[in-house]
């Protein structure tokens, strides 16, 4: 595997890309831009380096205001400094969560940190607290907005932190796929003899509020990647076939472990006439598939898991289940985060664990795992593009904010798309696992 002059128990990716750059370390990056600050990037429309960067954002996106200079040229020091400064004037009036995939320096000062469903539920553990600042990207902010208390503030650090798969279905895209498929199945809300209507819409979290909202319109649900078998259960309960979004690979994973065939799981590419498919293949259909995807788990390959069995005979190899196909039938496992966290967790013996997900979460598990030896399965040094727009020099400012009162970035979920949203969050909730 590549050398870095790094300690094994530094988990930090910026100081990895630090040590790539200056050429303390032979590992490569995706993108030297990565040791830039992310205001570098906040003006220009995209997505910024990193794992989605050659993904095209929709017009429109959220952008961010100029960050103060005093926080742009802030040391590292002295932005953690700042950070637990005003961590402590503002006490339990303030909760701070950290998605599994932050930077360590972000991470470092949250309360809770896990996957994004967690941390939502986590938010609602303190109904008291005037903020939740959510060191995440866009549709996680908005889940919780959705699951706090009206009151509460939901912010965003860095409003260009969104995501790019979640971006690749919106609404106006999903309500036209809708309209033609009840042009080729007839009246979607009309159950047949056996009490089936003939589409349930399945959504991943990893979408905007305004998607959730037209699952719960429309008799749907919302899924995580640890409960998505759980939820195509309960929707092929009640409807012939679903319409998965926006993850085509936590989509196909699934519905292929539960027994669907390939050959009735269409995909609908939402730039081409029912998708790309014929009327037959979507009459026949069990579960079609949006052409979305995650730039971070379509990274991973065969021939990386095929390298490292090479180099590390017994390697156990995990993989999330948003990778393609061909990587996850590779792997001795897939699983969420939360699954891959807690793996690594139970393993009794040393063990070699290749692990693909994102680079932060890998190299913060090798940190706290030392009795193993983790490593990602891509060699390249390549985060989350939007994560990684969270960065200290964003959170120190907006508690600073809340310090003085003001309160920046408020993200806000209008009611009329709430309400549905809810619902179909709700549908998620009371479907357990058997």
């Amino acid at each position: 595997m590549p050398t870095s002059s790094l300690p094994l128990t530094d988990p930090s990716v910026d100081h990895a890309i630090r040590a790539i750059v200056s050429g303390a370390s032979t590992e490569a990056t995706c993108s030297t831009d990565l040791a830039a600050g992310p205001w570098d990037f906040d003006t220009r429309p995209g997505y910024g380096p990193g794992s989605s960067m050659g993904d095209v954002i929709p017009v429109g996106a959220p952008r961010q205001g100029e960050l103060p200079a005093a926080y742009r040229e802030a040391g590292e020091d002295e932005l953690d400094a700042r950070i637990r400064a005003a961590r402590a004037t503002l006490g339990e009036r303030v909760v701070v969560l950290g998605h599994f995939y932050q930077r360590e320096e972000v991470v470092r000062h949250a309360d809770y940190v896990g996957d994004s469903f967690q941390l939502a539920n986590a938010a609602l553990e303190h109904p008291d607290a005037e903020a939740i600042v959510f060191c995440g990207v866009h549709f996680m902010a908005e889940t919780a907005d959705l699951l706090s208390r009206p009151e509460q503030a939901v912010i965003l650090p860095n409003l260009a932190a969104g995501c790019s798969m979640a971006d690749m279905a919106d609404i106006d895209q999903v309500e036209d796929c809708w309209e033609q498929l009840a042009e080729v199945l007839g009246p979607l809300d009309e159950p047949d003899a056996d009490g089936l209507v003939p589409v349930v819409p399945v959504t991943y979290m990893n979408s905007s509020a305004a998607i959730k909202g037209f699952v719960g319109r429309h008799g749907g649900i919302v899924c995580t990647s640890s409960n998505a078998a759980t939820v195509l259960e309960w929707a092929f309960a009640r409807g012939r076939r679903v319409l998965f979004f926006p993850d085509q690979h936590l989509g196909r994973n699934t519905a292929k472990a539960m027994g669907v065939p390939l050959e009735r799981m269409p995909m609908w590419n939402p730039r081409r006439p029912l998708g790309g498919a014929t009327e037959d293949e979507l009459r026949e259909s069990r579960v079609i598939l949006w052409h979305g995807f995650c730039s971070v788990h379509r990274r991973f390959t065969v021939d990386q898991i095929a390298k490292a069995r090479a180099e590390h005979p017994g390697v156990r190899v995990i993989v999330h289940p948003e990778c393609p196909m061909e990587v996850v039938d590779a792997a001795d496992e897939a699983g969420s985060t939360d699954y891959i966290r807690r793996a690594i967790a139970a393993a009794e013996e040393p063990t070699v664990f290749a692990i693909g997900t994102e680079i932060n979460l890998v190299r913060r598990l090798a940190a706290q795992h030392p009795q193993h030896e983790i490593f990602c399965l891509d060699p390249v040094v390549c985060p989350c593009s939007t994560m990684y727009r969270i960065h200290p020099g964003y959170l120190a400012w907006v508690l600073e904010e809340l310090v003085a009162g003001r309160t920046p970035n408020r993200i806000r979920v209008a009611e009329e798309v709430a309400q549905p949203a809810r619902v179909a969050l709700e549908r998620m909730l009371a479907a357990r696992p058997r």
